[in-house]
């Protein structure tokens, strides 16, 4: 949905230099390729990308789904979101819902999902919206489902969520009926939760830093991707706008979060932050961020 002047085949010319990629790549991703940074640099040569003109925002995440009458429930009368909008295809035999976390004064949305001013609602927000795809006829298939990632080679992880208290927040899950890939006092990592959504994706449920900040019981805050080369994917995204918020080297994998631009905050030099400054801002904001996934290696 946006006109890109990028063009992906052609190496910069002429290729830049080692002090050039020293002031192109701040000092987050420098540090956390340390252990590849030969084979980095030597990538990055020969990677570059154009800014995308026009303000790009990352507009969507999208999800198929099986069966809208589970699905939007769970999204919306579980996970707090609103559907913005639905578009309709017969002729292709398909229909996909646009779902966003609107902020708990803006929640008496008004519009009709599917008329005019909805659409020109949902393509003009901000925020980013949860895209649900659904295919006429797969919730009368009993044997049909959607492979939901998370398997070898897969690149799709989850989509996430934020709240003030996990624990809590888990149990009055569970109370609903939701299932879990994870509790939060299970594995190694505490107070963090995996629910399972209808079709089996994984949804993250992350602690707030600061609590009370943001009144909704749940706010959609990211989508896990996993990537091969962050000297190659990185770039990318950020040519579409996007800045690398936080980055954070786990020894055998690094996370890199992306904001887009309506989350930045142009005043902050976020390669300069700690990383509890930088998990505390990415924390409270209220939009989701891009969460891409490197193994090392």
């Amino acid at each position: 949905f946006l006109e890109s002047e990028m063009d992906l085949t052609k190496p910069p010319h002429p290729p830049p230099t080692a002090a050039q990629l020293l002031n192109y790549y701040p000092p987050y991703q420098l540090s956390t390729m340390a252990a590849s940074a030969a084979k980095a640099a030597k990538a990055a040569a020969t990677t570059a990308f154009k800014k995308v003109a026009g303000r790009p925002t990352w507009q969507q995440t999208m999800l198929r789904i099986k069966d809208p009458s589970k699905s939007i429930p769970f999204y919306t009368d579980i996970m707090g979101m609103t559907v913005i909008d639905s578009l309709d295809f017969p002729q292709w035999s398909f229909k996909i819902f646009f779902l966003t976390t609107l902020k708990e004064n803006d929640k008496k949305y008004a519009l009709t999902p599917g008329s005019q001013e909805a659409h020109d609602y949902m393509w003009n927000i901000e925020g980013t919206c949860l895209e649900l795809t659904y295919n006429y006829g797969t919730e009368d298939q009993t044997d049909f489902k959607y492979h939901p990632g998370n398997q070898e080679k897969d690149g799709f992880g989850h989509v996430a969520f934020n709240t003030d208290d996990v624990y809590k927040a888990c149990t009055k899950l569970e109370e609903k009926g939701v299932q879990f890939k994870k509790k939060p006092d299970g594995g190694r990592m505490k107070g963090i939760a995996f629910a399972y959504d209808p079709d089996g994706y994984w949804v993250e449920i992350i602690k707030r830093t600061t609590p009370n900040q943001i009144s909704n019981k749940f706010n959609f805050s990211q989508t896990m991707l996993r990537i091969k080369d962050p000297s190659k994917s990185i770039p990318f995204y950020e040519a579409f706008g996007m800045t690398v918020v936080r980055s954070k080297n786990y020894g055998d994998f690094s996370n890199y979060f992306l904001a887009s631009s309506p989350n930045v905050d142009d005043s902050v030099d976020y390669s300069s932050l700690s990383d509890d400054e930088a998990k505390a801002r990415l924390s409270d904001m209220f939009g989701p961020i891009l969460e891409l996934t490197h193994n090392h290696g």
